[in-house]
């Protein structure tokens, strides 16, 4: 949620921002950072452009950049370049009542530039569509056999809905131990949004596609699906999908294996899973990272990840060959949003004491998403 900024405060509209070079732009970014010094993180998100990654304190994955800044004594106010569920995991975590108690009450502000920044495949799963679930997965099947797993791509509500009904959070880089820990409890995991990330990490763990039925939250009845398949289910997934990673095909590998002799395929887990199984590495962001960065000189790489951080990686080693894993350009949309002109101006009305598009997720919410995310930090 956005908050207004106090009565009778002269807010900085956005509009004059836009008719600003980026030089400009550039130079005002800097002189708030060097004003509001410590007490001010702006966070840059791997996918960000790199005009707005140039501006950032900490670049990362959404969770680490969150833990990160949460982390921080000095910060009083963070600017998330990223989308929407991003700020919301960084207000839950910096303003948990562990570290308001440290600040002796003070919150620290979360501010997201655009608020037009969301995430298409986090609004693939509603809070009522889940609860409606549910519900409807109680009458052929025991929902207290269920833990509900919600990859950290998703709203806050998603995160409490885990925490109250005993569920947990993960990331592309924990998800099997995560799926370990649910397994250890209950026979069942009800896995939403991203179906890809679910669907190749279980059928990695050795759990068959005739295991894994898909919940539509768009269907009729039961989520599109017979009760016998529910009944035999061992992960439900949820019909959600990145757009950018839904994109790469088992065409697009061929494709480059052809063209490229010698060339390694690394993709991302929220790919479809014929890509993944045709990947020489899978991985996390972070581990598409460490993997060029490891990787010896002349190495010969088609990544299946957004365009922005392949053409980062690319600038970034000279020394290896590396191509983005299809022959059609996709970035995502959202994630574009966010540039020079709204990082400007959010950070001089903060500056200002005019703050705009504060994130703020209400106490029970922030307070149920925080048990779903320590039962992911206590997973080993």
């Amino acid at each position: 949620m956005s908050i207004a900024p106090p009565h009778g405060a002269a807010t900085f509209e956005l509009p004059p921002y836009k008719s600003l070079d980026n030089e400009t732009l550039s130079r005002r970014i800097e002189a708030v950072r060097a004003k509001m010094g410590s007490e001010l993180l702006i966070l840059g998100h791997h996918y960000q452009q790199d005009e707005v990654i140039a501006h950032s304190d900490l670049r990362g994955d959404s969770y680490q950049l969150s833990k990160m800044a949460a982390e921080s004594g000095d910060c009083r106010a963070i600017v998330f370049c990223g989308v929407h569920f991003m700020a919301e995991t960084a207000d839950i975590l910096a303003n948990q009542p562990l570290k308001l108690a440290e600040r002796d009450g003070k919150r620290v502000t979360v501010v997201l530039p655009d608020m037009a920044a969301g995430c298409s495949m986090a609004d693939m799963a509603e809070i009522e569509q889940v609860e409606t679930a549910w519900e409807e997965l109680g009458e052929w099947i025991d929902t207290e056999d269920i833990t509900p797993v919600t990859y950290i791509n998703s709203a806050a509500s998603l995160k409490a809905f885990c925490g109250r009904h005993g569920g947990i959070v993960c990331t592309s880089s924990n998800a099997a131990a995560v799926l370990k820990w649910a397994f250890e409890r209950k026979s069942r995991v009800l896995f939403f949004p991203d179906q890809h990330l679910g669907r190749n990490t279980a059928k990695a763990m050795g759990i068959s596609l005739e295991q894994m039925p898909v919940w539509d939250p768009m269907a009729d009845e039961f989520g599109g699906n017979t009760p016998e398949a529910l009944k035999s289910s061992k992960v439900l997934l949820w019909r959600g999908h990145c757009s950018v990673h839904q994109m790469f095909t088992a065409a697009h590998v061929d494709l480059f294996r052809k063209q490229h002799p010698g060339i390694k395929i690394l993709v991302h887990p929220e790919c479809p899973m014929e890509v993944v199984d045709k990947a020489d590495v899978r991985g996390s962001t972070g581990k598409i990272i460490s993997e060029v960065e490891n990787a010896p000189p002349g190495t010969k790489w088609a990544i299946g990840t957004e365009l922005h951080l392949v053409n980062r990686l690319k600038h970034e080693h000279p020394e290896q060959e590396i191509h983005f894993l299809s022959p059609v350009v996709c970035m995502c949309a959202t994630m574009y949003r966010i540039n020079l002109a709204h990082l400007c101006w959010s950070l001089e009305n903060l500056a200002a004491g005019t703050p705009v598009n504060i994130i703020r997720v209400d106490d029970d919410t922030s307070k149920w998403s925080l048990v779903a995310l320590e039962r992911m930090l206590a997973v080993k």
